[in-house]
């Protein structure tokens, strides 16, 4: 039987650690009592930690557990059946974390050293990034740390749209409940597909979803402290329905068209009308969850003419048609 150890700290999300060691325990399990089978369990889990006691979940639920990481090291039976290794959540605030857990960057270091799998979920990828494992690799995250991850580790390919990556033997999925597909795809590596289907049709879970891109609302939002760039914005995100020349916005806030690039870009790190189409991208978003206006109201309310060139810009965007946006994330009563 397969071993996955997931390594636990103090300040972690609860949900990821009891999540995906149910999920991971039951494979071979759930489908096959569904089915009326013999059980076939495919994996043994493991919660360890740095001292080998307890830790304590953001939610301030505490967790026993099994081993600590030194043991896990030391364990001849887990040196020869440990497939992998997993990191939750960080959900108290992340560069503390990291700064009080050494013997996490240890732990992994050694785990990549004998070829093991290596498994973040959401902002825990920061910790295989400080431990230089993901150095030249690529990986995701939350969508809305990614400023904080590509200052923090600007060697690391991130692609934090990406639901998923998968880079050698290091595994990254992105923000929140990511670490279900991560499981999935986890089970898929090492028992193949069938296993995988079976155990997402048994915890009812979309399998292979791709991307991250749908939930990442106001992505282009970010601190700075340029008042024009901000009266400018609030301009567009007023007037974002009309036909918008920068020559004309400019000449309203008295600047040149160059000036008012340059400034937007030092401010926002895009371009006047990037933020513009951003806008318009989030307005027909709430339109097609919270209205009953058809698509093609939906971008002439917004301030588009040309249809297929907005049907293509916000699946560029989000990952998904206005149609299967809408079917996600439609109101139900």
């Amino acid at each position: 039987m397969k071993h996955i150890v997931i390594a636990g700290f103090h300040g972690a999300l609860a949900t990821p650690i009891t999540g995906v060691m149910d999920i991971l325990s039951l494979t071979g399990v759930s489908w096959q009592r569904i089915m009326d089978e013999p059980p076939e369990p495919r994996f043994k889990v493991w919660l360890a930690s740095a001292d080998g006691l307890a830790i304590k979940c953001i939610n301030h639920l505490e967790i026993g557990v099994q081993m600590s990481f030194a043991q896990v090291m030391n364990s001849a039976e887990l040196k020869e059946n440990l497939f992998a290794i997993f990191v939750p959540t960080i959900g108290s605030p992340i560069e503390v974390t990291l700064a009080q857990n050494p013997e996490m960057l240890e732990f992994l270091r050694w785990g990549h050293q004998h070829n093991r799998v290596i498994a973040g979920n959401c902002t825990g990828n920061f910790f295989l990034a400080e431990a230089g494992l993901l150095n030249a690799k690529s990986a995701t995250t939350h969508w809305g740390y990614k400023t904080l991850f590509e200052a923090r580790y600007p060697e690391v390919q991130l692609k934090a749209d990406q639901l998923i990556t998968v880079d050698d033997n290091l595994f990254c999925a992105g923000g929140g409940l990511a670490w279900f597909d991560l499981a999935i795809y986890m089970i898929e590596k090492e028992f193949g597909y069938d296993w995988a289907l079976q155990t997402s049709k048994a915890f009812v879970i979309d399998y292979r979803r791709e991307s991250q891109l749908s939930y990442s609302l106001s992505r282009m939002a970010q601190n700075h402290t340029d008042a024009l760039v901000a009266k400018i914005q609030c301009y567009f995100e007023d007037h974002y329905h009309q036909n918008q020349e920068l020559e004309d916005v400019a000449a309203k806030f008295n600047i040149s068209k160059r000036t008012l690039i340059r400034r937007f870009k030092a401010a926002m790190n895009m371009t006047p009308y990037a933020y513009l189409q951003q806008t318009r991208i989030e307005v027909s978003q709430k339109l097609l969850a919270e209205t009953q206006l058809t698509p093609e109201q939906v971008v002439n309310n917004v301030g588009y003419e040309d249809i297929s060139s907005f049907r293509r810009l916000f699946k560029q965007t989000t990952g998904l048609t206005l149609a299967e946006y809408r079917q996600r994330y439609a109101r139900r009563l």
